[in-house]
């Protein structure tokens, strides 16, 4: 059964400023059994990862409505999967994986015109970042003051 949309999560991938994550590397580190390295996740953390470059690749397909279905379900904040959508970028981590804000001028232009666009499309759902619901640094910048920064005040 479906739950009704009620926050955009945002994620980085917790990777050094500068590695690219690919889907595939997402793929491996939450579906991978632990014995492997991997989380054991029966699905990805993320709907979608913003590239180093931009480029927005889909990795759990949804039907972009304001519900969120079962199939849709992704393991990004724990209690708040069934009601989130969550999105990552690459980095999020200095060289001495530290965190850290890396977004690249790509990344940052491409994450505000995702934002903008999901949140004139869903102006009920709250964005927040990971670190809101959660003990992490995870997305590595201030969510809240970052929206404002860009004309989203919610």
């Amino acid at each position: 059964m479906a739950s009704r949309l009620r926050y955009l999560v945002l994620h980085c991938t917790a990777t050094p400023e500068g590695r690219e994550v690919t889907g595939d590397d997402i793929r491996r580190m939450h579906l991978s059994p632990v014995s492997q390295g991997g989380r054991g996740w029966k699905q990805v953390g993320y709907t979608d990862i913003i590239h180093l470059d931009g480029t927005v690749e889909r990795l759990v397909d949804n039907n972009e409505d304001a519900n969120v279905d079962p199939w849709e379900i992704t393991n990004g904040a724990k209690g708040y999967n069934s009601v989130s959508r969550h999105i990552t970028y690459a980095g999020g981590c200095d060289r001495s994986m530290n965190p850290k804000d890396t977004r690249t001028p790509a990344q940052l232009k491409a994450m505000e015109a995702y934002v903008k666009d999901f949140h004139r499309r869903f102006s009920g759902v709250r964005i927040i970042g990971h670190n809101e619901v959660a003990a992490k640094a995870c997305p590595s910048f201030n969510v809240q003051e970052w929206l404002r920064s860009i004309g989203i005040n919610q």
